[in-house]
């Protein structure tokens, strides 16, 4: 199956990106992605003027062939504090909520990943390194999508995850957490980090296309 490509994991100069929002989305445009969401990494302290800049940022792309849509990437917040998080960001306006799971490159609190997916306002689980069995249930039971990376620091843990979320059949994307241009991935591109995984074509399928039209379909954007 053919599918024209969305992001939902990105960074701008924001945070720790490499240029401003407009020339990420911009470069999305000439790589001919559907959408692209920007992601930029917050804690309770920065939330509101994050989001602001962002949808400011995706404003000015209203009339470009793509979708640039205002998100977030919670990252290092107290899991104990993390669904406080999820609220006020979608409070300042973050359509998409990204919680920076417990990768294997990072020093992640234990029970981040468990408390992301246990809120139903959280769409994406990122780079969760070693999830367990019980955290992909959750995931599957709330709607949570689980993350496959395309950054190289993360992407080492993809195959034990993908064998984790196929069992329980929780809902896998491929993003590519890219901090400039050049990482956003084509959708050659998130096809090959789902077969590196270790999936099989229906859920490559899945992982690098239809995830993506449904969590496009959630923001009521057509795919």
């Amino acid at each position: 199956m053919t599918f024209r490509r969305s992001e939902f994991h990105s960074h701008t100069i924001l945070t720790d990106g490499e240029v401003v929002g407009i020339e990420m989305i911009r470069n999305a445009v000439a790589r001919g992605l559907r959408a692209i969401t920007v992601t930029d990494h917050v804690s309770l302290g920065n939330i509101d003027w994050i989001v602001e800049a962002e949808i400011a940022e995706c404003e000015l792309a209203r009339d470009w062939e793509i979708a640039a849509i205002p998100g977030v990437e919670i990252t290092h917040v107290p899991p104990d504090r993390l669904d406080e998080a999820v609220r006020r960001a979608r409070r300042a306006g973050a359509r998409i909520v990204v919680v920076h799971g417990e990768t294997l490159a990072e020093p992640v609190l234990a029970g981040t990943n468990r408390a992301a997916v246990t809120n139903p306002e959280v769409d994406i689980l990122a780079h969760p390194g070693y999830l367990t069995p019980e955290e992909a249930d959750l995931a599957r039971e709330n709607d949570v999508f689980v993350e496959l990376s395309g950054r190289r620091t993360h992407m080492v843990a993809n195959g034990h995850v993908a064998r984790i979320s196929e069992r329980s059949r929780a809902t896998m994307i491929v993003d590519s957490d890219a901090h400039s241009p050049e990482e956003l991935l084509t959708q050659a591109e998130a096809v090959a980090v789902a077969r590196g995984a270790g999936l099989g074509p229906e859920l490559v399928d899945q992982a690098a296309g239809r995830a993506q039209a449904t969590l496009l379909k959630r923001l009521g954007i057509d795919p």
